[in-house]
């Protein structure tokens, strides 16, 4: 079906301008379905679902996007919903021992959307539905319990994050507040999101995360606005856990931006996190990710902002055990693999070099069954040879971060990480 661009466009500036104006939200998140744009459509579905979700015109209009995109089973979600909600395009069949319409009522045209009627399980259908779309975390919920290792890192959480928020009376008790948001950093591929969505999977809460395409925009003080829109979904969907990825690209320092636009997006940043904590706010819990600390505006991290901080590092030799049992869980392995060894092979390795490794042997164990038309399960020698090919990908961090944590530390903020580059022997 052939959409005229500029028709578009001209829609897709009006729903800028008045983004609650749900009756041409939907319609644009239709016409960018049959413009070939199904991500921009279902962000924009997914969106007004959040506060309208019983809405089978915008049901319709997210599933034909998720099938679009690719995301079949996300569709499949989409379209359950619509039928535990009982909505129908069409009048139901007459039964023999249902009464005739009466003459003065004509029945309604074909076209015209009924009430929902009950379905079988009633409301309690109809909620597992609506968890099952819109919080789509929740089927793949996480918690710290599933974080392998860490252990520091999770006693950290607890007692300067989680325990207070669990505990509002202790909170009031105390006079503690839960102003300001906490920062993770740390190198690359080390679990700093996984952590993210176990804080949200802890508090089991929505966990919506923002990243630099969900912001950026083109025009000028567009990017602010969108920046607020996000803030303000937060708002609506509370409690939740707001998810600030790469935070020194969104915050980077302002004295390194010069004239650029990129400012007042900060200035922007810095205004929604003087919300967080008040009531207006309540229920918001703000976590941000970054591998560059020394980039972010340092007026984020001033207090009542991101004010905690926390260094994620490389999983020790028992959190490396749990990730490769983790990634080898569902696949076929040989009895009597031993992990172990790969572990103590694997020292320094991320998470992600992890995963790599336990792909790496996969894709050997698949190749010796093409070659020999056998299947074959993972085998020792699979990984063994998969984690030799394996480097550790932390390596240009930590040489970036050891100038940092010698030479700029004026405040002690890299106490943690000077303490572990000394343990390591990297300085």
């Amino acid at each position: 079906m052939g959409i005229d661009p500029a028709v578009v466009a001209a829609i897709e500036a009006a729903v800028a301008g008045d983004p609650t104006n749900t009756a041409l939200r939907t319609h644009l998140a239709g016409l960018l379905v049959d413009a070939d744009r199904p991500d921009d459509a279902l962000a924009h579905a997914t969106a007004l679902l959040a506060e309208r979700p019983d809405d089978h015109a915008l049901l319709d209009v997210a599933a034909r996007a998720a099938l679009a995109a690719g995301h079949t089973e996300r569709a499949a979600s989409y379209r359950r919903l619509a039928d535990a909600l009982g909505v129908v395009a069409s009048p139901p069949p007459s039964t023999p021992s249902a009464a005739p319409p009466s003459s003065a009522t004509p029945p309604p045209p074909a076209d015209e959307v009924l009430a929902p009627v009950p379905v079988d399980g009633g409301d309690d259908d109809v909620e597992r539905f609506l968890r099952e779309v819109l919080d789509e975390d929740r089927r793949n919920r996480v918690t710290l319990a599933d974080v392998g290792g860490l252990e520091d890192v999770k006693l950290r959480l607890e007692a300067s994050f989680l325990g207070p928020l669990r505990n509002p009376e202790l909170r009031a008790m105390y006079g503690s507040s839960l102003r300001g948001g906490l920062l993770l950093y740390g190198p690359p591929g080390c679990g700093k999101t996984y952590l993210a969505r176990a804080v949200a999977g802890e508090l089991d809460v929505r966990f919506i995360t923002i990243g630099l395409h969900d912001v950026l925009d083109m025009f000028i003080g567009q990017s602010e606005r969108n920046l607020h829109a996000v803030f303000d979904e937060a708002r609506r969907a509370a409690p939740c856990v707001l998810f600030l990825d790469e935070v020194d690209a969104l915050g980077h320092k302002r004295a390194n931006l010069a004239r650029s636009g990129g400012r007042n997006v900060v200035a922007q940043l810095l205004a929604e996190l003087d919300g967080i904590g008040t009531a207006a706010d309540d229920g918001v819990f703000v976590l941000g990710a970054t591998n560059a600390p020394w980039d972010v505006d340092p007026a984020l991290r001033r207090p009542g902002r991101f004010d905690r901080t926390l260094l994620v590092l490389p999983p020790d030799r028992s959190a490396r055990l749990a990730i490769l049992a983790h990634h080898l869980r569902d696949r076929p392995v040989a009895t009597g693999v031993r992990l172990e060894p790969v572990a103590e092979r694997t020292d320094g390795c991320s998470g992600a070099d992890l995963r790599l490794v336990c792909q790496g042997a996969v894709e050997r164990a698949m190749a010796d069954a093409v070659r020999t038309g056998t299947p074959l399960p993972v085998a020792q020698h699979h990984l063994d040879a998969a984690a030799k090919e394996v480097r550790p990908s932390a390596g240009p961090w930590f040489e970036s971060a050891r100038n940092v944590a010698q030479f700029a530390n004026v405040d002690g903020q890299y106490d943690d990480l000077l303490a572990y580059l000394r343990s390591r022997r990297l300085l």
